[in-house]
């Protein structure tokens, strides 16, 4: 498996005006670090970043932009209510299809009255699966139900549906997964895939769409509910962030909105509207007021019920019983789940791994991999870990003997994707071959005859093959947002990066680079369940430090043991800043770790960048010595033993001409150091003499003819206690803003640069030299030297 490409985002410079506006978001900050995120993600505009970073100035679509199919799925509702038909909620069991079938619960039920005009159906995930189902719809026409209202599924059901309707059942399918060809036989059917790309409401998950049916029936009828509908908005940010859906648009100030509703009902003790939801937070240990909480915490135990039991009907009430004790038994039931997950997870992941360990990876562009001891509840978490590990896209079965033996033996799972491919419709060219399947482009469930397997492997591979090239496939890059030392970390960082928050598809967690770093206290331990007992699933926590700091930084890294973390030597780390609940301090939390001293003399002889980015556009490209890519497939080992020998060769060559270190330009180093006194002027900041010695690589004397040249020019330096504070006077002279702007050398910054010089010719002329013959020299007062001033 090859290791992933590691890519920091090019810094811009930020227009003050952007700047200044960011600032009154963080006081506390000086906000460049939240400003530079935003910029470099497309938000350029001050109507952009205001909207992004207050949902009171965002206006939202409205629920009737989906045009007739909302208006008739309101008329239709209206006739129901007139004449008093049964109503039948159909949900899905993950946590959008689960917040979704709350809020119509909740919504609808404001209407309709519940359990005696309006019931809801979660269809078991291990013995039905997915979408809608004939023996389900059966039973519900069975119990008198005259319309069905789908939602976060039933979009490709197209069997199912005529079905219903043959039984007298009228359908309004709410939804967000891909459409079939043609429009079904339905009532109305609202699914935002319907929409262009670029409209705000496209990107809208289940719960999402069940929120705008509700809405546009409030609008109509406003004197019936007796709550307002904006009291759904905690669940739909819970089903908004657990779904992993591109947070732009109505979607992210839908989930600003709940997760400001989740933090208000959560503040209130006294009276808890969502008790579920309190119990649930805290046996997870998280405060409610994160979208992480939401994405490591809520949807997680609300997912695991069904991948465990099958069964997760309860979870609707979790999520909207006011019974405290009830609450906090279903509550406990679903904590418990999720341990047994894990621990399931875990397993299936080394059981995958070690299949994969006997194919040929590099011919393989889509891992299709089938058993049938493993239980398809969890297929789709690892599909999704093993796809992010090994960048091909996944698709997990298990083909268990079917509990009928009338049905053929299917082979049911999921599968997940990467970037730039498009899983629906690559499933969908194999559509002849399967019994079921449905999704969007990065996640799908499946199923087909199992004696379908290796034709659907063959042929997917195939399929994928024509659309990309092997290579592209095979590499993958990790990108981090910004560079930090960990002296950056902490709760002033921590509160402007929520700025960017809530975080999702197309805007991810800020992703931090930490480099030349170490970590210490390292040490890993399995998980505890609800009552103590251990689990097979592993936490590495540890200290990370770097020389920007005297004390290090606490961390973690779930899922990986003490030993994949280098000990004893410097490293790059990329991390995202987190609050731990637990421990009531913030923390970091470890995305991919490696070493940052190279391997070979030719490495060590290269600055860190030179082999820790990108080098695709570089025209000196030095490849590493631990991968070669090919150019053509090899007909023998000879051709690969060749292509080595050729690489070292290379390599060889190229070291030696970096043998010679290289300086930077003294007026390079001018600069630098005038630019550090203009931030140190204008933050206040004070640094210490040897953290600027150290930035420069400059010696005191040196350093002290910069400081001299800078006095010349109006800056105002004080030195005390190995620390140096810079300020300066807004009232420069011409002549020294004409110095400052034009970087003109008076007299004072020429003594500087020929001091630098100097200095590097020191450097360059005593390293060529043994030691031993440098001493006798000395010794001998050799008149050689002292003509260069080296003494």
């Amino acid at each position: 498996m090859l290791q992933p490409q590691w890519q920091v985002i090019p810094s811009q410079p930020i227009p003050e005006w952007f700047l200044e506006t960011v600032k009154l978001y963080a006081p506390e900050s000086d906000g460049r670090y939240a400003a530079q995120i935003l910029w470099q993600r497309g938000i350029c505009t001050r109507e952009q970043l205001i909207q992004f970073l207050d949902p009171n100035a965002y206006q939202p679509t409205s629920s009737f932009a989906f045009g007739q199919e909302m208006k008739w799925a309101i008329q239709r509702l209206l006739k129901a209510r007139d004449r008093q038909e049964k109503i039948a909620i159909w949900g899905d069991f993950d946590a959008d299809g689960i917040t979704s079938t709350s809020v119509l619960w909740e919504g609808l039920g404001q209407f309709f009255p519940q359990h005696l005009q309006l019931n809801y159906y979660i269809p078991n995930r291990i013995s039905e699966s997915h979408g809608l189902n004939c023996l389900g719809i059966e039973r519900l026409a069975i119990a008198g139900i005259k319309l069905i209202v789908t939602c976060d599924t039933g979009s490709t059901n197209l069997k199912e549906i005529d079905y219903a309707n043959q039984l007298g059942i009228d359908i309004i399918v709410t939804d967000h997964h891909s459409l079939p060809e043609e429009r079904p036989s339905v009532v109305s059917i609202i699914n935002p895939r319907y929409f262009a790309e670029n409209h705000p409401l496209y990107h809208l998950s289940g719960v999402a769409v069940a929120y705008k049916l509700v809405e546009a029936l409030y609008q109509v009828l406003p004197d019936v509910p007796q709550q307002p509908v904006e009291e759904l908005l905690d669940l739909v940010t819970i089903g908004l962030i657990a779904d992993l859906v591109q947070l732009s648009g109505d979607c992210r100030y839908l989930a600003q909105k709940g997760l400001q509703k989740l933090t208000e009902r959560l503040n209130n003790k006294r009276n808890p509207i969502r008790p579920g939801v309190t119990f649930l937070l805290e046996l997870c240990n998280k405060s409610g007021d994160r979208p992480t909480d939401i994405s490591f915490g809520l949807g997680p135990r609300i997912n695991a019920v069904s991948r465990i039991h099958g069964e997760a009907s309860f979870c609707v009430e979790l999520l909207t019983s006011r019974d405290s004790k009830h609450c906090k038994k279903l509550a406990e039931a679903a904590e418990l789940a999720n341990t047994r997950r894990k621990a399931l997870q875990k397993d299936v992941v080394e059981q995958v791994k070690k299949k994969l360990s006997q194919l040929d990876l590099s011919t393989t562009s889509v891992i299709v991999l089938d058993d049938p001891q493993w239980q398809s509840g969890i297929l789709g978490l690892v599909a999704s870990q093993i796809a992010q590990e090994y960048n091909r896209p996944t698709i997990l079965l298990s083909t268990a003997t079917n509990e009928t033996n009338n049905s053929p033996k299917l082979a049911r799972g999921s599968a997940r994707s990467i970037k730039n491919i498009d899983l629906y419709e690559l499933l969908k060219t194999q559509a002849n071959l399967l019994h079921k399947f449905g999704g969007h482009p990065f996640a799908a469930g499946l199923s087909f005859p199992v004696e379908n397997l290796p034709l659907f492997r063959e042929a997917i591979e195939y399929q994928l093959r024509q659309q990309l090239s092997n290579i592209a496939l095979m590499t993958s890059t990790i990108e981090a947002d910004l560079v930090v030392t960990i002296s950056a970390l902490g709760k002033l960082l921590f509160k402007e990066l929520k700025l960017v928050e809530p975080c999702g598809m197309g805007n991810p967690t800020p992703k931090l680079l930490i480099k030349n770093c170490w970590f210490e206290e390292v040490s890993h331990r399995n998980t505890k369940d609800l009552h103590k007992k251990p689990v097979t699933y592993i936490k590495t926590t540890f200290k990370i430090c770097d020389d920007s700091a005297t004390i290090g930084f606490p961390g973690g890294w779930w899922g990986h043991y003490q030993d994949e973390i280098p000990q004893q030597q410097r490293c790059d780390a990329i991390v995202e800043l987190d609050f731990n609940n637990y421990s009531n301090c913030h923390e970091v939390r470890l995305i991919a770790v490696r070493t940052s001293i190279p391997t070979t003399e030719f490495r060590n002889s290269l600055a860190q960048d030179e082999y820790l980015f990108d080098y695709r556009n570089r025209l000196t490209n030095i490849e590493l010595l631990d991968c070669r890519i090919l150019q053509a497939c090899p007909t023998s080992w000879n051709e690969i033993h060749r292509e080595y020998r050729n690489a070292i060769a290379r390599e060889e060559k190229l070291a030696l001409a970096y043998t010679q270190p290289q300086l930077p330009d003294p007026q390079q180093i001018w600069q630098q150091l005038l630019g550090i006194a203009k931030y140190l002027g204008r933050t206040g900041k004070v640094v210490t003499l040897d953290q600027l010695k150290k930035k420069l690589s400059l010696s005191d004397r040196t350093l002290n003819f910069g400081l001299k040249a800078l006095a010349e020019l109006g800056f105002i330096y004080n030195c005390s206690d190995c620390s140096i504070e810079i300020s300066y006077s807004n009232q420069f002279s011409s002549e020294q803003q004409s110095a400052i702007a034009q970087g003109i050398a008076t007299k004072p910054i020429a003594i500087f640069l020929e001091a630098v010089r100097e200095e590097h010719f020191q450097r360059q002329y005593f390293s060529q030299i043994p030691l031993a013959t440098l001493k006798g020299h000395l010794l001998a007062g050799n008149s050689n030297f002292e003509s260069h001033n080296l003494l």
